[in-house]
């Protein structure tokens, strides 16, 4: 749900499953949006023989369908052709369930699957939190940032607990910051803001109820800006930048929250934009 482009969605996806695949966690990076940047930022564009749009409306052999990037780090690529899915698939009856039946191909083959969202709550996004276990927010500490952030976790909760929920194991994994300028204190305070709000949220029913802002955040950095157009992620492209330090450290991060208890099954990791945190309107 990328309302608000240019804050480190396909950044945080591409670069996140590089440094978890480098820890020896293999790691699957779906690009389920038309615009095809992750596909573009993996180095993958023209390379893959099947599309997520192909597997969408034919399964089959998925596994086959995903390109290594890397040891450990295999893409599904998108292509423009996705747009259509939307109209394709708007009277088929398991239309939320197709990109589920791609991610079931991949058990025992990946310990994580990492899929980069389009920019609105269409088909595309709902077969994204259908399959989903969790939902991780890449965002700008910055007042209009924080815009709709309410909105997107009224729909997770809606997904999880509706009647009959889509998905009752969705939940809300955190917000990682990126572009982050701690020196700010307009960006110290909405930081504050937002663990304030998942601190109260402990204890809840909420989607969101062990959600966190993790910790490090992603620090400005031009070399972040400058790998996707080389196709590599940062880890190939500058090692030795503080982008590759900051991703490293999320990865570890984020496994530890997975680490105990251990998990039977894939962690499946939706990463979308925020939409708005007038988090007052979130439902309790």
């Amino acid at each position: 749900m990328n309302q608000k482009g240019g804050v480190g969605k396909t950044t945080t996806t591409i670069n996140l499953a590089a440094a978890l695949a480098r820890a020896g966690h293999p790691t699957l990076v779906i690009d389920l949006d038309p615009q095809a940047h992750a596909t573009l930022g993996l180095g993958i564009d023209g390379k893959a023989t099947r599309s997520i749009y192909d597997l969408i409306h034919d399964p089959a052999d998925a596994f086959g369908a995903a390109c290594e990037v890397s040891a450990g780090l295999w893409a599904i690529a998108s292509h423009t052709d996705l747009a259509a899915t939307e109209t394709e698939l708007a009277s088929a009856v398991d239309r939320l369930e197709r990109l589920k039946r791609v991610i079931a191909q991949f058990a025992g083959k990946v310990e994580y699957v990492l899929i980069d969202c389009p920019p609105s709550l269409g088909l595309l996004t709902l077969n994204a939190l259908a399959a989903a276990d969790e939902v991780l927010i890449p965002m700008q500490a910055h007042f209009l940032a924080l815009q709709g952030v309410g909105k997107l976790l009224e729909t997770v909760n809606l997904l999880a607990t509706g009647s009959p929920p889509i998905n009752p194991k969705l939940r809300v994994a955190g917000v990682v910051l990126c572009m982050h300028d701690a020196g700010s204190t307009h960006t110290r305070e909405v930081v504050a803001d937002l663990d304030a709000f998942f601190e109260g949220a402990r204890g809840s029913t909420a989607a969101w109820s062990e959600a966190v802002v993790f910790r490090p955040a992603i620090r400005r950095n031009i070399k972040l800006a400058e790998s996707p157009s080389f196709g590599k992620t940062i880890f190939e492209y500058a090692p030795t930048a503080s982008g590759a330090d900051d991703y490293r450290a999320l990865a570890e991060a984020f496994t530890a929250r997975h680490a105990a208890p251990a998990r039977a099954e894939v962690p499946v990791v939706v990463t979308r934009m925020p939409v708005e945190p007038s988090l007052g309107g979130a439902p309790a």
